[in-house]
């Protein structure tokens, strides 16, 4: 069966073995000349004799057949207008071939082909509201400035993300560690749509293939791997973004992350960054000046600036209601009432006004925080 297979084929086949990982495979394909069919072809002495390569590993690779249907994965992967891109392949991302482990392939769904500088924004899935409208600003301008914005797709901030390119009209590529026939989180059915109709949606792994601990690092490796820098909005100590933020430091990309509060865990981990030597960003400006970009001016952006937003009018209670949550502040109405001098009804009516002007809004905890 194997005189069969093409070089594209193998490398499929090779992609999908899930007893294969990309270091093992880079070192198979350094060893048989990067001829993906001579490997899934040679015999098993000469196998074993690439390093990581033990008798489990050796036998799948022999006896592929037993372990891939390629003849179903093509399948499936034409009813679902999905390709397979081959790390030589020219539309392969090109910042990933400069990584130690590169996938070898991506599963690759939506027409977009990287044509620009990639930056990556990712963060915590408890993102406030705070980290939300962060996320959503930064992705949206630096969209509309030429960039595009790599994300997880995971809820949070990496939610935020890609909804604030697609809104600004730019490209968003979507890394998930899942095959991508597979929607996680599933409330993202609808983002996972738009995001292929306009960029694209990619991943290392096979079709089928569910999200766990393993691939999760996997694919934030993968995300760091195509920017020129990774942006963290919002991560506790011990989040998944620190581990992205990681392999960019691995990679030779640039860290920013983004202050928050003290007294909140989700900022726990942008404050860690920032002590380690990671560039501390509170506007797009800081962004381009750390990668050295200058702004260009409206004409060459082409797009409308988001300072160009119609202002949202208010009242004067509205706009001192406004001005206590000041500073990140989370403000419960009674301790507003109280800080204004003003009767409870009136205070619950101009937060109720703020929350329909999509300016505040109430979380579980009874708090109300501002956009």
């Amino acid at each position: 069966m194997t005189a069969t297979l093409n070089h594209r084929k193998a490398l499929l086949i090779l992609n999908g073995l899930q007893h294969v990982g990309p270091i093992m495979l880079r070192r198979l394909l350094d060893a048989y000349d990067h001829d993906p069919v001579a490997v899934l072809a040679g015999d098993r002495k000469k196998l074993l004799s690439v390093k990581g390569v033990g008798e489990k590993a050796a036998r799948v690779l022999m006896h592929w057949s037993d372990h891939f249907n390629l003849s179903e994965e093509i399948k499936r992967m034409k009813a679902s207008s999905i390709r397979f891109i081959a790390q030589t392949d020219e539309a392969f991302p090109p910042m990933l071939q400069e990584m130690y482990d590169p996938p070898i392939g991506l599963y690759w769904k939506g027409e977009y082909n990287i044509d620009r500088p990639c930056v990556a924004i990712v963060g915590t899935r408890r993102a406030t509201l705070y980290g939300h409208s962060v996320a959503r600003k930064f992705a949206s301008e630096l969209s509309q400035l030429g960039f595009c914005i790599v994300s997880g797709m995971a809820r949070g901030i990496d939610t935020a993300a890609h909804e604030g390119a697609l809104e600004a009209g730019g490209q968003t590529v979507a890394v998930l560690g899942c095959g991508l026939d597979i929607v996680y989180p599933p409330e993202n059915l609808d983002l996972y749509k738009q995001i292929a109709a306009t960029g694209a949606v990619a991943s290392e792994f096979p079709l089928g293939r569910r999200a766990d601990r393993q691939t999760f690092p996997m694919r934030n490796r993968v995300v760091a791997g195509m920017c020129e820098a990774v942006i963290v909005v919002e991560s506790a100590s011990a989040g998944g973004s620190m581990i992205t933020a990681r392999f960019a430091g691995e990679q030779g990309r640039q860290i920013m992350a983004v202050p928050g509060r003290i007294d909140q865990s989700s900022s726990g981990g942008c404050h860690q960054l920032i002590r380690d030597g990671a560039t501390m960003v509170t506007s797009v400006d800081d962004i381009l000046e750390e990668l050295r970009y200058a702004r260009p001016t409206q004409s060459e952006a082409g797009l409308p600036m988001e300072s160009e937003a119609f202002q949202v009018e208010l009242n004067d209670l509205e706009r001192q209601v406004l001005d206590c949550f000041k500073g990140g502040e989370l403000c419960l109405p009674d301790r507003i009432s109280q800080q204004l001098n003003r009767p409870s009804a009136e205070v619950s009516a101009a937060l109720m006004g703020l929350e329909l002007k999509r300016l505040v809004a109430k979380r579980a905890d009874g708090c109300f925080e501002a956009h």
